[in-house]
């Protein structure tokens, strides 16, 4: 059985985010702090108003970002096709470029959670898989 664990509760480490655009793109991305568990190629989970997805770090000058939360690991990891899910989050909400969100740490470097600041979430904590399981998951995908 899964835990749940509130926004507001010690387990949970919330870190302030920033929306920006990066690159020419006009689509919005989240920039995030330098204090979050996270590096440029992890693939972690992403809930953005309950529902679970899946993002790949990226990161260039300013630090590290995400670019786009998509339904699968895959889709993640190649970015551009599917539905992007920051995106539509994003324009679901009143925030605009250059304005803060809040990221919760509910596993470090595994399961993160975006809201809008002031608003509270319950995240359902899952089980990160065993490293050596997904590598082998992560190797037979990548030979398709």
């Amino acid at each position: 059985m899964s835990d749940r664990v509130a926004s507001d509760g010690a387990a949970v480490t919330t870190h302030r985010a920033e929306l920006a655009r990066s690159g020419g793109t006009r689509r919005p991305c989240l920039r995030l702090p330098d204090d979050v568990a996270v590096t440029s190629g992890d693939l972690i989970r992403l809930v953005l108003d309950g529902d679970e997805t899946h993002a790949r770090v990226e990161s260039d000058a300013k630090g590290p970002l995400i670019r786009g939360a998509y339904d699968n690991r895959r889709l993640a990891r190649t970015g551009g096709e599917g539905t992007n899910r920051l995106v539509e989050w994003v324009r679901g909400t009143d925030l605009d470029v250059g304005r803060s969100v809040d990221v919760d740490e509910v596993t470090p470097g595994y399961l993160y959670g975006v809201r809008v600041p002031g608003r509270r979430a319950v995240y359902t904590v899952t089980r990160q898989p065993d490293s050596s399981l997904a590598d082998i998951a992560e190797t037979l995908t990548d030979d398709r």
